[in-house]
C-alpha cells in the first residue's frame, strides 16, 4: 500500500524526528555489517574482519575471492556491497560520534554526496546477491539461507538510502520489505535467530515514535510495537550466528535511553573486548564515566 502525503512528511527529519532513528543506526551499522559466531564461512570471516579495521581493499579481495569460489552463495555478494557501504560511511565521516548526541547537527547538516562509482558498485553487489537468492529460493522456496541473504539485501540497501540519501521513505520501505520476508522465513525455522533482528529493529524504532504516528504508519503496513522490538532482539543477542553484536548494541542503545547505564557499559565492554579496533565502542563507553 503506497504512504500518502502526510506519512511522506512526517517521515522527514524535522517532523517524524528520524534523526533519532539514524543516530541509533548509524551507532549499530557496524556490528550489523559484522557477521558473527562460529559455522560463518571462514574466508567470509577474514573479510568482516578485514573490513571492519577499514581495510577495504582487503575486505573486497577476500570477499570476491569467496564469490569466485563459491559463486551459487548469496551471502558472497551481499558481503561485498556491505564493504562497499562501510567504505562510503567512512570516508563521509558518517560514523563520527557527534551525530549519536546532536540530533540538530545531523538535521542542519548538508546531504552527502555518495560515490558514484562505489554507490554503482554497491548496487552490482546487491543486485547479484538477489539474484543468486532469488535463483536458490527457485529451486528450493525453504532455502533458509538464501531467505536470509535477501533479508540482507534489504537491510544494507536500507542503511543506504536513509543514512546517505536521505531517502527515509524508501529506507523505511526496505525496513519493511526485510521484516516481511523476515517473518517468511521464521514462519518455517523459528530457530533462525539472525532473522529476529530485522522484525526487532522495525518495531523499535517505529515503536518509539508518538502514538498518532504509530497509527498512520501502521495503515502502512509497517509494525511499531517497541516491546515485541525488545524481545525480538533479546532473541537475536542471546542466540543469532551473524547478527548477534548488531542486537546486543541495539539493546546497549535502549539501555542509555532507559538510563540503564550498567547494562549500557556491560555491552560495550563486551563489544570492544570482542572488536578492540573499533574507537566508536571506546568512545562511547568513555562518555558514561
Amino acid at each position: 500500500m503506497p504512504a500518502s502525503p502526510s506519512v511522506t512528511r512526517c517521515l522527514q527529519p524535522g517532523t517524524f524526528d528520524f534523526t533519532r532513528v539514524i543516530r541509533i543506526l548509524i551507532l549499530v551499522i557496524c556490528p550489523a555489517v559484522f557477521s558473527y559466531g562460529a559455522g560463518i564461512a571462514p574466508d567470509l570471516d577474514v573479510g568482516y574482519r578485514q573490513m571492519y579495521n577499514l581495510q577495504f581493499q582487503a575486505a573486497h579481495a577476500t570477499f570476491q575471492d569467496f564469490e569466485k569460489q563459491n559463486p551459487q552463495d548469496p551471502l558472497g555478494p551481499a558481503s561485498d556491497a556491505a564493504a562497499y557501504l562501510f567504505s562510503e560511511f567512512d570516508r563521509l565521516h558518517i560514523l563520527q560520534t557527534e551525530f549519536f548526541s546532536n540530533d540538530d547537527k545531523f538535521v542542519g547538516m548538508n546531504k552527502e554526496v555518495p560515490d558514484p562509482k562505489i554507490k554503482g558498485q554497491f548496487e552490482a553487489s546487491l543486485q547479484r546477491a538477489l539474484k543468486l537468492a532469488d535463483t536458490r529460493l527457485a529451486k528450493s522456496p525453504n532455502d533458509s539461507d538464501a531467505q536470509f541473504a535477501a533479508v540482507l539485501v534489504h537491510g544494507l540497501r536500507s542503511d543506504y538510502l536513509g543514512l546517505i540519501e536521505r531517502n527515509y521513505l524508501g529506507s523505511l520501505s526496505e525496513v519493511k520489505a526485510g521484516r516481511i520476508l523476515a517473518d517468511r522465513l521464521l514462519s518455517a525455522r523459528p530457530d533462525y535467530y539472525d532473522a529476529y533482528l530485522a522484525i526487532g529493529v522495525e518495531n523499535y524504532l517505529l515503536g518509539l515514535k508518538p502514538a498518532p504516528l504509530r497509527w498512520i504508519l501502521r495503515v502502512t503496513g509497517a509494525q511499531t510495537d517497541k516491546q515485541m522490538g525488545i524481545e525480538k532482539l533479546r532473541l537475536t543477542a542471546e542466540k543469532g550466528k551473524y547478527l548477534l553484536p548488531f542486537a546486543r548494541m541495539l539493546l546497549a542503545v535502549d539501555a542509555l535511553r532507559q538510563k540503564n547505564i550498567a547494562y549500557a557499559k556491560e555491552i560495550l565492554n563486551w563489544l570492544i573486548g570482542e572488536f578492540p579496533n573499533n574507537h566508536l565502542y571506546r568512545e562511547e563507553l568513555s562518555k558514561l564515566k
